[in-house]
């Protein structure tokens, strides 16, 4: 049986909308990291702050969404061969809420200073990481209805994920070598920030794998 007949009920249905409703929270938590993390680099305290209750928010949401679907698959015999792959999809984008809302938290707490000539490289990085996880959304959403489209868009991750090192390399090695302005312990802090909104599009390669992998089952 092929997994878009299995959801083809109207039952099914509702379940495949409680998942695309948890995916746009993802896809929204996004716009607001990118909205936080520019508002932090140009000091405009009172979005930052928007943005990290609204980040809040999110997340909550998410999370009642994601208990919603994980009672729907143990609580649906006709999804048991499925139930593991879909939990760790799950799992993947949960990890990029997570990294999302601690990165902004960091921000906020940490409180690192920018050189303003950093300042674009740090905008395009976190550009460049969400494009990452905005790629793999929709091939998450035609597993559920049309998987033969999954990998029409998870190429574009990887795409972006190496764009997003490249970049964030170009950033620590312009911190390193030729800073000299910096203090060694602002240059780690630095290099710390890159490497955690780096992380970001790794998480994003994660789940654009799961994917691939869950397509390849779906096949067999």
């Amino acid at each position: 049986m092929k997994l878009f007949g299995i959801f083809s009920t109207k039952k099914a249905s509702n379940f495949v909308s409680t998942v695309e409703e948890y995916l746009n929270r993802i896809d929204t938590s996004l716009i607001i990291f990118k909205d936080g993390v520019r508002s932090y680099l140009y000091n405009d305290d009172s979005a930052f702050d928007k943005s990290l209750s609204t980040m809040a928010s999110l997340e909550t949401e998410a999370g009642t969404l994601r208990r919603e679907i994980e009672n729907n698959l143990y609580s649906r015999g006709a999804m048991i061969r499925y139930r593991g792959d879909i939990m760790r999809l799950l799992e993947r984008f949960d990890h990029i809420l997570n990294i999302i809302s601690n990165d902004l938290v960091q921000f906020e707490i940490e409180a690192p200073k920018v050189p303003q000539e950093l300042k674009k490289e740090f905008v395009k990085l976190t550009e460049l990481v969400t494009m990452a996880v905005e790629a793999s959304i929709p091939g998450a959403k035609a597993y559920f209805s049309d998987p033969d489209k999954v990998s029409e868009t998870t190429h574009r991750v990887y795409f972006y994920e190496k764009e997003a090192v490249k970049l964030s390399q170009s950033i620590k090695r312009t911190v390193f070598h030729d800073m000299d302005n910096l203090k060694l312990s602002e240059k780690f802090h630095l290099r710390y920030f890159a490497l955690h909104i780096e992380d970001l599009s790794t998480a994003a390669v994660k789940v654009a794998e799961q994917l691939s992998v869950m397509t390849i089952k779906r096949s067999l």
